[in-house]
């Protein structure tokens, strides 16, 4: 039998307060800043992965009007590594509308939060709940999942449907009192114990009331995607060096796939590398090596990478800096923001160059 609300939200306080994360750097002193750029960070990425990324943001941007005032190179640069590079070009925005319309102090207010890019319905409770104690539900991937589970609502979460009663039964079981500590007991109790293959119901403080529980498979909720192959996209990237060693990238547009990181030129595999590099980047170039290919994968897609070693025989003059490209340093590397996969190029190419290779 489903346990009360009341006695559902007494028990997670309890296990949170017992067994639930209590020490994790932003814990330590949850300003609504610290708060909000881990929400943001920890969104589709693992808490053991944030950690280090977080502490090092911290180091750089230890506050709302540091982060607003510095470029948005370096926020990407301080980014590398985390995917979903859209969170970081959303926080930098949200950050200096806060500087510049709330007078540089975070807003108590949901729809102010709201209001904000990259701050969604679940982000904004997370925040005000953790930050500030106010009562809002939140609803991330593992509270959908206990809420599924615990009273096996059928369909997938993506639905509207579904969401609905998610929503529905969050705003329900929030308590009035220590609703912050309640969200992360929701958060914890679904990353550690109620995880997606392999839950652990013999810890759950829920167990004895949880219906998927009791229907023997509580792995059956929620309801998985349907798994589609996914399609495959192949790119030609060009390390193209000049004299000085000093690698050609671009920036790339604001928006889509990488948007505002700085990359390697990239062809179509159909189209002669050198004969794209005469006719788009005006220089003459000879190539000197195939690197290993490798495949990167998007959330929609499979991106296959064809890496080829280039040398700027003549016309290096003529790609001037500024313009969206640069000639980079691979000896004393700038702060830029560079997607992992061309962080990785950049490196190996450094290994042959040192190494003699190329």
């Amino acid at each position: 039998m489903v346990l009360s609300d009341a006695l559902i939200a007494a028990r997670l306080l309890a296990w949170q307060r017992r067994s639930g994360r209590n020490n994790l750097p932003w814990q330590r002193n949850p300003t609504p800043y610290r708060v909000w750029i881990s929400e943001i960070m920890l969104q589709q990425t693992q808490v053991a992965t944030v950690i280090p990324y977080f502490e090092r943001f911290m180091a750089s941007f230890p506050d709302l009007t540091s982060l607003a005032d510095a470029g948005l190179d370096d926020v990407l640069h301080h980014w590398s590594g985390l995917g979903y590079y859209a969170r970081a070009r959303n926080m930098h925005q949200a950050a200096q509308q806060i500087r510049d319309r709330h007078l540089g102090l975070f807003p108590t207010d949901f729809a102010q939060l709201l209001a904000l890019p990259g701050i969604g319905r679940s982000t904004a409770g997370a925040v005000l709940s953790l930050a500030f104690g106010q009562r809002h539900p939140i609803l991330d991937g593992n509270v959908r999942r206990v809420l599924s589970r615990y009273f096996a609502v059928r369909g997938r979460p993506a639905e509207v449907k579904v969401q609905q009663r998610l929503w529905q039964l969050s705003e329900r079981l929030t308590p009035e009192r220590e609703a912050g500590r309640y969200n992360q007991a929701m958060m914890d109790l679904g990353a550690s114990v109620c995880t997606r293959s392999k839950p652990a119901c013999g810890d759950c403080p829920l167990a004895d009331g949880c219906l998927a529980h009791a229907a023997g498979d509580p792995t059956l909720y929620p309801e998985s995607r349907r798994r589609r192959s996914m399609p495959v996209k192949a790119v030609c990237t060009l390390l193209l060096y000049r004299d000085d060693g000093a690698l050609l990238l671009e920036q790339r547009p604001p928006t889509g796939i990488w948007g505002g990181l700085w990359s390697l030129p990239e062809c179509d595999p159909a189209m002669d590398p050198l004969e794209f590099c005469r006719t788009r980047l005006g220089v003459r170039a000879s190539q000197l090596q195939e690197l290993p290919r490798r495949r990167h994968s998007f959330t929609h897609f499979h991106l296959d990478i064809h890496p080829l070693v280039l040398r700027v025989n003549s016309g290096a003059e003529s790609v001037m800096d500024g313009n969206g490209r640069v000639w980079y340093n691979t000896a004393k590397p700038d702060q830029r923001g560079l997607a992992a996969p061309v962080a990785r190029l950049i490196d190996e190419f450094g290994r042959i160059t040192t190494g003699g290779e190329a």
